[in-house]
């Protein structure tokens, strides 16, 4: 895989599935979450990867080579700033922080996410189906007859 491809990201935890999210959304939703991880607090490369799983309840695992492309071009944007530290194992860790100009564009960035969300809420609403008739039967008291 080049670098700063995406792939689909595997979760082995989905409903005793495994489940693959398609690459396109997985592109769609780097920069909110990774925008909104360092609106949390400051962190390096590593530490995001592990924080974008624990947030996802294990679904997303992704890559450095996926990651570090979405920090550069966000960087570039002027939406984080990086700055290299030595952590106290004495390896040098880059740190990456959500700058005022990130700051907007979380905002936005949600505020899009929220309309999304809202659409495919009120689409899947209006699709629901009735529980099929052998659950109903089920569930209800068999007669004395019966």
């Amino acid at each position: 895989m080049l670098p700063g491809t995406f792939h689909c990201v595997h979760s082995r935890f989905m409903m005793g599935r495994s489940m693959e999210i398609n690459k396109d959304l997985v592109a769609a939703s780097s920069t909110p979450i990774v925008l909104a991880i360092l609106a949390e607090a400051d962190s390096y490369g590593y530490a995001i990867l592990q924080r974008v799983r624990e947030i996802s309840g294990g679904r997303m695992e992704w890559t450095d080579g996926m990651l570090y492309p979405v920090l550069h071009r966000l960087e570039r944007l002027g939406h984080v700033e990086a700055r290299w530290e030595v952590a106290e194992s004495g390896r040098r860790r880059k740190y990456y922080r959500i700058t005022s100009q990130g700051q907007v564009q979380l905002a936005e960035e949600r505020r899009q996410w929220q309309a999304v969300d809202a659409t495919l809420r009120g689409i899947w609403q209006t699709l629901s189906l009735p529980a099929p008739a052998t659950h109903l039967r089920a569930a209800a008291p068999l007669s004395q007859g019966a």
